[in-house]
């Protein structure tokens, strides 16, 4: 690899790492996953969100991403389905009630936790569904790939970039996983997680919130 394909790969490894450190709508589904379920369902998630980011970075390298963010009726779209979505997921979680979280017990195995918990399934649509969603998913990485990777960068260097930031983003969501799941700071996670659902459900609420708003305001 030349200096100058270096310097390309630092810099967007950089920015999209700094980009996942920003707190946003898949960390606080990640956070949710990881204190409701066990490590192997809360990991659905974290693979859910990497294919849908997948998705984008195939779409950016093929051109149609660039397409897709000229459509303003589309990115409006986007923005209200997303919108929507993120607050459907809030009303589930604010709306359940205390008895369910009784039986929690993340620190130990326990079928009783069941009433709680989902699948693995539910859990990789659930976080799919919030990258896909998220119009500035698709934006991110349009911007990266059209501001830093100029036409001379091969397609192969490009593909490998897209499969390192897919891989990056499953393993940043997988790390969130495998701390929660560590007994010690599971346990006191679990106490409170009647509470913790009931704020990331506030979060996604004014998150979807405002993405609805700024979406009917430009249209």
């Amino acid at each position: 690899m030349d200096v100058n394909l270096l310097g390309i790969f630092v810099t967007v490894a950089i920015a999209h790492f700094l980009a996942l450190l920003s707190p946003g709508p898949d960390f606080v589904l990640v956070v949710k996953s990881a204190i409701k379920n066990e490590g192997k369902n809360a990991i659905g998630v974290a693979l859910g969100i990497a294919s849908a980011n997948a998705v984008y970075i195939g779409l950016c390298l093929i051109g149609v991403g660039s397409i897709l963010a000229a459509s303003v009726p589309v990115m409006i779209a986007l923005k209200i389905i997303g919108g929507l979505f993120l607050i459907y997921l809030a009303v589930q979680a604010i709306c359940a009630r205390k008895s369910s979280y009784n039986n929690l017990d993340m620190t130990a195995e326990s079928t009783n936790s069941s009433a709680v918990q989902s699948t693995f399934l539910k859990e990789f649509i659930t976080g799919f569904m919030s990258g896909i969603l998220n119009p500035k998913n698709l934006l991110f990485y349009l911007s990266l790939f059209t501001v830093v990777l100029t036409p001379e960068v091969g397609f192969a260097f490009k593909l490998g970039l897209g499969i390192w930031m897919t891989v990056i983003v499953f393993l940043w969501d997988l790390s969130i996983i495998f701390l929660l799941s560590t007994r010690s700071i599971r346990s006191k996670f679990t106490k409170a997680a009647y509470y913790i659902d009931k704020v990331t459900g506030a979060l996604l609420g004014l998150i979807g919130f405002a993405i609805v708003k700024s979406a009917l305001v430009k249209s």
